[in-house]
């Protein structure tokens, strides 16, 4: 048995067996054993006395959950590092209690599509990172004979757009292209995570510059998710192929992925803390930090994602943190960048919310830790039990706090939560049982770089 050289304790520990105080024993950087609140290290008969002091962390009455796994997150390094970076971006995931991000494979130059784009993608993420950082691969038009290659070294699945993804070096894939990538991500079984919207469903609709939310919105329709995720489901049964649909707005369709669920296809779902969070109706003209593509919709429809939450038909939550520059935040929807920057904020802003409306924290870490980590299949990040990372986000629950966009980590301090009174402190974050983040304060980096089953 290694030794032991850490025992964090708390009055609420958050198991996959439920809430309890515990002392968390961890050795190697892994969890060893959860342990009765108060119990001391466990230690074989041959390790003297005099050797068995170890450091103990009491964090009272703080929660302690699994550290969160955000799968979901835009780096955008290298090539538009003035949008945002690994080191920033590491560093506000620090900061919100996220141990490990996924980063897409766009928004950066060269974007993820090839084995030599994601050996540069890791060169310049390997000595900035303050929190384990994983890589999806892209699937764009040109590259079916570059998939293969990617997930023998190691990515994470596939990212594909169904409709134009707002940069020319990532183009969308048609019907026929789609059906070509997933019968070969399918032929080795990896996974396709997918931007669906319909490009002819864009196309009808009515498009409006300006600074009018209500125009923006109507430009982006559910119609449009709800045509794309039908046709996903249709493709995943035909090749009986896993397939992601990626931040999911459109309330219409959790009827069509349960039945589909139900027939076995192999189809999980994932949305936002904006989405989850944010409605229409409170979105000022102009006010463009608020856009993202798919859009926030209206607030029935945010009811409706959170019965799909509750009765398990979207799997997770996680952020599209899809940062940039202010000066591409203009006041006109049409012409905005569209994407939401909330990295650091997710947490608290899924927990006030998820608090008003009766759930639980256990519930929180299930959407935010263990299922991204199930989507993923990073098996060692996703719950407090021995055997896992020792990945931990201490939260002070009961605490509130005010967005101070200065406050924020990320390069462009831009944030549709400015000025929103929040539930949930983030005290402090452990990587494999060590603090990288207390009270305001970061470590030196000293995140890895995974691999997918690594």
């Amino acid at each position: 048995m290694s030794e032991v050289s850490l025992l964090l304790r708390s009055t609420r520990v958050i198991t996959p067996e439920g809430t309890r105080p515990a002392t968390i024993a961890v050795a190697d950087g892994r969890i060893t054993a959860v342990l009765p609140y108060g119990a001391g290290a466990p230690y074989g008969a041959d390790t003297p006395y005099r050797d068995r002091a170890t450091p103990v962390e009491d964090v009272g009455d703080d929660v302690v959950l699994p550290g969160l796994v955000d799968t979901h997150v835009h780096v955008n390094d290298p090539g538009r590092t003035a949008w945002e970076g690994f080191w920033t971006a590491t560093r506000a995931a620090a900061a919100g209690g996220v141990t490990t991000l996924l980063d897409m494979p766009l928004n950066s130059l060269p974007p993820t599509t090839t084995v030599a784009h994601l050996g540069v993608k890791r060169d310049v993420a390997r000595a900035k990172a303050h929190v384990d950082v994983g890589f999806w691969g892209g699937a764009v038009p040109d590259n079916v004979k570059d998939l293969r290659p990617l997930h023998d070294a190691g990515v994470f699945g596939f990212k594909c757009f169904l409709s134009p993804s707002g940069v020319e070096e990532f183009p969308e894939l048609d019907q026929e292209r789609l059906g070509r990538a997933l019968t070969e991500i399918a032929g080795f079984g990896g996974l396709l995570i997918a931007h669906a919207e319909d490009p002819r469903e864009l196309a009808a609709a009515p498009v409006r510059g300006g600074p009018a939310y209500a125009d923006f919105l109507a430009s982006r329709p559910r119609a449009a998710e709800n045509a794309a995720v039908t046709h996903l489901i249709a493709e995943a049964k035909r090749l009986d192929a896993r397939v992601h649909v990626l931040h999911l707005s459109s309330s219409d369709v959790l009827p069509r992925i349960a039945a589909a669920r139900s027939e076995g296809v192999r189809i999980t779902v994932e949305s936002c803390p904006h989405f989850l969070t944010l409605t229409a109706e409170e979105v000022p003209d102009g006010a463009t930090e608020f856009k993202c593509c798919p859009p926030i919709r209206e607030a029935a429809n945010q009811d409706a994602l959170w019965r799909g939450l509750a009765d398990g038909v979207i799997d997770c939550v996680v952020s599209d943190h899809s940062p940039c520059t202010s000066d591409l935040k203009t006041p006109d929807f049409a012409t905005a960048w569209g994407g939401i920057s909330s990295l650091q904020l997710g947490l608290p802003a899924v927990w006030t919310e998820a608090r008003r409306r009766g759930h639980t924290l256990e519930e929180v870490a299930r959407w935010m830790s263990a299922a991204p980590a199930a989507l993923a299949g990073l098996s060692g990040k996703g719950a407090v039990e021995a055997g896992r990372d020792a990945d931990f986000t201490v939260l002070a629950p009961e605490r509130t706090f005010t967005v101070d966009p200065a406050g924020l980590h990320h390069r462009n301090r831009v944030t549709a939560y400015a000025g929103r009174t929040l539930y949930g402190v983030v005290t402090s974050t452990w990587l494999r049982g060590t603090r990288i983040f207390h009270d305001g304060v970061l470590a030196e980096p000293s995140g890895r770089l995974l691999e997918r089953n690594h």
